[in-house]
C-alpha cells in the first residue's frame, strides 16, 4: 500500500510540477539532489548508497526545519521522518546482502525520496 503511494506520487511530477516547488529547503531543488554525489566511509561502502544516504540526511533535516515553522504538523513529520529512514534502512541492507546498490535500485530509492520531497515542499 505504501509503494502504491510512493508511485503514485511519483508519477504526477511532471517538470512544471518541480519548477513549483518551494525553494525555501534544499531538497526542494530535485536536480541538485539527483546529482549528489555523497563520499563512502565507515558503513557507507558504495557510491550509490553514498548518494541515497546524503539526500536523506538532507530531506530529514528539511523535515524537521518544515516542522520548527509548523508547514507540517508533529504527525506528519514524524511519518515522513521514518518514511527516509525505512528508505536509507532498506539501501543498507541491500548493500548488506548484495555488496552493492544498482542503477535500478538507486532510481527506485530516488523516486520514493521524490514522493517524501514534494510533500513537504508543497506544504
Amino acid at each position: 500500500m505504501k509503494s502504491v503511494f510512493v508511485v503514485a506520487v511519483a508519477l504526477t511530477v511532471s517538470a512544471a510540477s518541480a519548477q513549483t516547488l518551494k525553494a525555501s529547503y534544499p531538497s526542494c531543488d530535485l536536480t541538485v539532489q539527483h546529482a549528489l554525489k555523497g563520499e563512502t566511509g565507515g558503513t557507507v561502502t558504495d557510491a550509490r548508497q553514498a548518494h541515497i544516504s546524503m539526500r536523506a540526511n538532507i530531506l530529514q533535516a528539511d523535515i524537521g526545519s518544515a516542522r520548527k515553522a509548523h508547514h507540517l504538523s508533529r504527525v506528519e513529520a514524524e511519518r515522513l521522518y521514518h518514511k527516509v529512514e525505512a528508505i536509507r534502512t532498506t539501501t543498507n541492507r541491500s548493500i548488506k546482502k548484495q555488496g552493492f546498490l544498482s542503477a535500478a535500485e538507486r532510481a527506485t530509492y530516488d523516486r520514493q525520496l521524490d514522493a517524501v520531497t514534494i510533500y513537504v515542499c508543497r506544504t
